[in-house]
C-alpha cells in the first residue's frame, strides 16, 4: 500500500502549447493575445506621443522658444522608453528553451526597472529644476508659448498615461503599467510649465518653482508605487489576493477534498501556479492524473493571465510538505538528512 500511495506524487504541468490536454476558445493562445495587445498598446502609445513631440515643435517654430526645443526633446527622448518595453514584448513571443525553460517573460521585469529608474531620473530633475529656478528667479519669455505648448504636453501625455495603465492591467503587465505613470510623470512636469506660466503672467513668480516642487513630490510617490509594483514582482512577490482566487477555484473542483499549499510568480504578464491539494487515498494513479487535469483545466478557464499550473496531488492521509521528504538518512559521507 505504501508504494501505490507514493505513485500518486505525481506532478502534472498543464501549459498553453501542451497539445495533448489544452484546447483553445477561439483560434489564439490567450499568452500570445495578451503580448500582441500589449504591442498594440505600446504602438499606439508611441504614436500619441509623437503627436505630442510634433504639436509642441509647431509651438516652437511659431515662438523660436529655446526652452521650447528642450523640453520638446525632452519629450521625444522620454517617448523612447517604449522600445525596451517593446522588445521585452517580443522576447515573450518566444517559445521556451531549455535553457530558458520558463520563457523570456522576465524581459519584461528588467524592462520595468529600467523605466522606474527613468521616472526616477525624472523626479531628481524636476527637482534640481525647481529648486534652480527658486535661487535663481528668472523671466519667462513668450509666456502664450510656453503655456500652449505645456498644455499640450500634459493633455498628450495624459492620455497615453490612462490608455497605457487600462491596458497594463488588463493583461496585467506591471511593466506596461510603470510606463503609463511614467508617461504621467511627463504630463506632469508639463502641467507644472503651465501654472508656472499662469502664475508669472499673474505677477506671482516665485509661484512657479513652488509649483515645480509640488509636481516633484508627486513623481516621488509615483517612483515609490511603481518600483514596490516592479521590484516586487521581480523578487516573486503575488498578492494574496491571486493565491485566494487560485485557491478557490482548484477547491470547486469535484475529487478535490483541501489545498495544502500553494504558491506563484510572475513571468512578465503570466502568472505561473504550483497548488499542492489532496484528495482520496483511494485514487488510482489515472484517477489521479485525471484529477490534475481537470484542476489544471479549470484554472485556465478561470485565470485568463494564467501561463502554467503545475498540479500536486497527496492522498488524504499523506497530505502536507513533510510527505513529500524522504525520511532521513546518510549516504557519501554526508550527516543525516532528509530531502
Amino acid at each position: 500500500m505504501r508504494a501505490r500511495f507514493s505513485a500518486m506524487h505525481h506532478h502534472h504541468r498543464h501549459h498553453g502549447d501542451d497539445e495533448k490536454h489544452s484546447h483553445t476558445h477561439g483560434a489564439v493562445d490567450p499568452s500570445i493575445a495578451t503580448t500582441s495587445r500589449g504591442i498594440w498598446a505600446i504602438k499606439w502609445s508611441f504614436v500619441g506621443l509623437a503627436i505630442t513631440a510634433v504639436l509642441q515643435a509647431a509651438v516652437f517654430v511659431v515662438s523660436g522658444s529655446v526652452a521650447l526645443l528642450a523640453d520638446t526633446i525632452h519629450n521625444v527622448g522620454d517617448a523612447l522608453t517604449a522600445v525596451p518595453l517593446w522588445i521585452a514584448f517580443l522576447f515573450a513571443r518566444r517559445v521556451p528553451t531549455r535553457r530558458f525553460g520558463y520563457g523570456f517573460g522576465r524581459v519584461e521585469d528588467l524592462a520595468g526597472a529600467v523605466i522606474v529608474l527613468v521616472i526616477l531620473s525624472s523626479a531628481i530633475v524636476a527637482a534640481y529644476q525647481s529648486i534652480d529656478r527658486l535661487l535663481n528667479p528668472r523671466d519667462i519669455e513668450l509666456v502664450w508659448a510656453v503655456a500652449a505648448a505645456g498644455a499640450i504636453g500634459f493633455i498628450g501625455n495624459e492620455a497615453v498615461a490612462l490608455f497605457r495603465i487600462r491596458v497594463g492591467r488588463e493583461i496585467n503587465s506591471a511593466a506596461l503599467v510603470a510606463d503609463g505613470y511614467h508617461a504621467r510623470t511627463d504630463g506632469l512636469a508639463s502641467l507644472a510649465v503651465v501654472a508656472g506660466a499662469i502664475a508669472i503672467w499673474a505677477g506671482f513668480p516665485i509661484a512657479d518653482p513652488i509649483a515645480g516642487l509640488g509636481i516633484s513630490v508627486l513623481i516621488a510617490k509615483i517612483v515609490y508605487d511603481s518600483a514596490k509594483t516592479v521590484f516586487g514582482r521581480m523578487l516573486d512577490g503575488v498578492d494574496p489576493e491571486v493565491l485566494d482566487n487560485l485557491e478557490h477555484e482548484a477547491l470547486h473542483v469535484q475529487g478535490v477534498q483541501a489545498i495544502t499549499r500553494s504558491r506563484a510568480r510572475w513571468i512578465g504578464h503570466r502568472l505561473h501556479a504550483e497548488v499542492h491539494l489532496t484528495a482520496s487515498k483511494d485514487l488510482s494513479l489515472k484517477q489521479a492524473h485525471e484529477l490534475e487535469k481537470r484542476v489544471s483545466h479549470e484554472l485556465a478557464h478561470a485565470i485568463p493571465y494564467l501561463g502554467e499550473a503545475v498540479i500536486h496531488v497527496d492522498p488524504a492521509d499523506q497530505a502536507g510538505a513533510a510527505n513529500d521528504r524522504t525520511s532521513a538518512h546518510e549516504h557519501d559521507g554526508l550527516p543525516l538528512h532528509n530531502h
